[in-house]
């Protein structure tokens, strides 16, 4: 959606909402519009540190979708800084706005947006299983490159809450906008279009 929009001359939230007739979908990409505008650029103490070195160029993406097609309506933006010399890419700060219908548990469906966020950054930047031409080698948290938790990013989650909706399921409903928020960031902070994942062997 991202490059349709660069080649259309549109914003990014504007060329989704142009694209769109689900009001609730339409909802939560606003409330992310408006969440994300609200931030300065390095409100953080990892994002200050990234800003005082010059290799390190800053970029926001966002994406959306619902949740299998029928589920929870999920907004992500992701702030990452890429280096410019290394392409080495950390993750600052995501946001997301999530409509699961009626909120039954608010605090259950944050963290668990929050949980989704952090796990697809992950997946996103640097999981894979390593094997050799005999066997898998990442066979324990030692050798699997999951994220430590000095690398996860800042979080941000608003749950919307719609009474006379049923409720709807929202474990992993920020995984697949969170990974796309990414890779959407990264291409604006460098210009490089993700197109295989993890981003650390791309």
């Amino acid at each position: 959606m991202d490059e349709l929009a660069a080649k259309a001359g549109k914003d990014p939230y504007e060329f989704r909402l142009m694209h769109l007739e689900d009001e609730r979908a339409k909802e939560v990409i606003r409330h992310l519009q408006t969440l994300t505008a609200a931030q300065p650029p390095a409100s953080t103490p990892q994002t200050t540190r990234l800003l005082t070195d010059t290799n390190f160029t800053i970029g926001t993406g966002i994406a959306f979708s619902r949740y299998e097609n029928s589920k929870s309506y999920c907004a992500v933006a992701a702030r990452v800084a890429v280096d410019a010399k290394t392409n080495a890419v950390r993750v600052q700060k995501m946001w997301a706005v999530i409509d699961a219908g009626e909120v039954i548990n608010p605090d259950g469906i944050k963290n668990q947006t929050e949980g989704s966020m952090i796990q697809a950054a992950s997946w996103t930047l640097q999981e894979q299983v390593t094997f050799n031409e005999h066997h898998i080698t990442s066979l324990n948290w030692a050798s699997y490159p999951v994220f430590r938790i000095h690398q996860a990013p800042d979080v941000e989650v608003v749950v919307l809450d719609h009474p006379a909706e049923p409720p709807m399921g929202a474990g992993e409903a920020a995984q697949g906008p969170a990974g796309a928020a990414i890779a959407n960031a990264i291409c604006q902070a460098g210009g490089k279009r993700v197109r295989h994942l993890p981003v650390a062997t791309a």
